[in-house]
């Protein structure tokens, strides 16, 4: 399992989560810690997650998304945008829906 994980990209206006491999369950605690390390930066900055290397990606990841929207949301966080993604993982998102709940880049 090389070439897999989650960090976090802290810019001037935003926040990018960036993900890399699989998006699957294992991914969860990286993906709380930076969701969480994000939002303490407080409100007023964008949040992203950067799809754009993720090949794989699971249901537990399309939990996660939502779970990190409603936390965004409870801190006055709306609009998060989803940037990169493509093939497979796009068209999970699309079937499930997302583009009501996310912005796509």
């Amino acid at each position: 399992s090389g070439g897999m994980g989650v960090k976090l990209n802290k810019m001037a206006d935003k926040s990018v989560i960036a993900v890399e491999g699989r998006f699957d369950f294992e991914q969860h605690e990286a993906f709380r810690t930076c969701l969480d390390e994000a939002l303490a930066r407080g409100g007023g900055l964008g949040l992203e997650v950067d799809l754009s290397r993720v090949d794989y990606l699971e249901s537990s990841a399309l939990g996660m998304l939502l779970v990190m929207r409603d936390k965004a949301k409870a801190q006055g966080i709306d609009g998060i945008a989803l940037t990169g993604a493509r093939g497979f993982v796009r068209q999970i998102l699309d079937v499930a829906s997302f583009g009501k709940f996310f912005q796509f880049r």
